[in-house]
């Protein structure tokens, strides 16, 4: 397949990127996977000459906008993912979810990319009365997560204007299968109960919850880029598919698993209270009517690819593993009685934006940003196509025990236990 042009995705090591990545690659993309990669990386098709895997820090502005230089679009999908992660060290998270962001979006025009594509999240509803929420909606975050996925909105059309297309995307809750898998998702969690402990609990039940299969994320993704300028420039597409109580998609989820393994007894649904009331409806009309894409799989499908995964072993110890589980694991990576890994290695080598210009940091702030690779005189940040890598952090340790249950790839190689550093083309 031909070149498609090169596409940069933050975050691509996580829960989608592993899905989302395969798939480019398949359609003719060269891709950039920069992530700071707290999961480990060892579940991306690294044989592949078309990928190359870089660990980096999107606070590290000189080095995440020099690593852009020659892509055409941005995939920013990189963030502290749910509010019970962002709520484990809330100061940490704000500076990932939010303060970086738009020195980010002006690394990246200031690098040449052509097309900025932001996943936001549909969660920014918060509470909503309207049997559908469309994209005009208001605003109503309930989390500070939600607040800052909000906040970074507006922030991204600011830098729009002739070569630089900006989208901003609100998806809802994805589920399913994916080799970086997480089992802290509603239909996931729900799924995974049911097969391995034998029951489902509900919590709560009334909430409304939209959900996405990944691989109609991964499409909604392929779109964005093939999309024509005209018709993407400026806008907000919300992305949902089944807009279903949890009562309900614990039912659907009952019935899915109890087709996949007729052989088991009948699974009861508990229900207790929960003090999670996020509930929205969502309209994906826009997207459908703008540009023609409708959601082909439902959640039905997404437990039927959870059930074979774990039938097939791809998700071993899944009630015990917390690399599943975003909170579990993010706890023990970055304890909250020392700030942080990324703060105990003093933070990222950063610009600050001010003035609509990135500039050298402060006296008073080089004990967090460290040293930067920056004009001495002027303090402006040489993010030009044709800029050399600057050298990036040293890569973190891998802390999860378990790895090497989880990097047998292709040809049964087993992938290199720390994230791969820049690789050649």
């Amino acid at each position: 397949m031909g070149d498609k042009g090169r596409v940069f995705v933050t975050g691509g090591a996580g829960y989608v990127g592993n899905a989302l990545v395969p798939r480019l690659l398949a359609e003719g993309y060269r891709v950039t996977v920069y992530d700071l990669m707290l999961f480990g990386a060892q579940t991306l098709p690294h044989a592949d000459p078309n990928l190359a895997v870089v660990a980096g820090d999107i606070r590290d502005t000189a080095h995440v906008g020099a690593a852009m230089a020659g892509h055409d679009a941005v995939l920013h999908l990189a963030c502290i993912s749910n509010d019970a992660s962002f709520e484990l060290d809330e100061r940490l998270s704000t500076t990932i979810n939010y303060d970086c962001f738009e020195p980010l979006v002006l690394a990246a025009k200031t690098a040449g990319v052509r097309r900025f594509v932001y996943a936001s999240s549909s969660s920014v509803y918060g509470v909503s009365d309207a049997p559908q929420v469309t994209e005009d909606h208001p605003l109503v975050p309930l989390t500070l997560y939600n607040k800052f996925k909000g906040l970074c909105e507006p922030l991204l059309f600011k830098y729009q204007g002739k070569g630089f297309d900006c989208v901003t995307i609100r998806p809802a809750t994805v589920c399913g299968y994916s080799p970086r898998c997480r089992l802290d998702l509603t239909v996931n969690i729900l799924t995974n109960h049911a097969v391995n402990a034998g029951r489902i609990t509900v919590f709560g039940g009334a909430q409304k919850r939209p959900n996405l299969h990944i691989a109609d994320m991964v499409d909604a993704y392929l779109l964005m880029l093939a999309a024509p300028a005209e018709r993407i420039r400026g806008q907000i597409f919300n992305i949902g598919q089944q807009n279903l109580t949890v009562s309900r998609i614990a039912e659907v989820v009952r019935d899915a698993v109890g087709a996949a393994f007729p052989d088991r007894p009948p699974l009861a649904i508990a229900r207790t209270e929960s003090s999670d009331n996020r509930s929205y409806h969502i309209n994906s009309d826009k997207i459908t009517n703008v540009l023609g894409f409708k959601p082909k799989r439902g959640i039905e499908d997404a437990v039927r690819d959870l059930c074979h995964a774990f039938r097939a072993g791809l998700l071993p110890d899944s009630m015990t593993n917390d690399w599943y589980y975003n909170v579990r694991y993010l706890r023990r990576a970055m304890p909250p009685d020392r700030g942080g890994v990324m703060w105990r290695r003093r933070g990222p080598r950063s610009c600050v934006l001010r003035d609509g210009v990135l500039r050298t940091p402060p006296q008073d702030e080089e004990r967090r940003c460290g040293r930067s690779d920056r004009d001495s005189k002027t303090g402006h940040c040489p993010l030009k196509p044709e800029s050399n890598l600057p050298p990036p952090m040293p890569p973190f340790p891998h802390p999860h025990p378990e790895e090497a249950r989880h990097a047998r790839r292709l040809e049964g190689r087993t992938a290199p236990m720390r994230p791969p550093g820049i690789r050649a083309r």
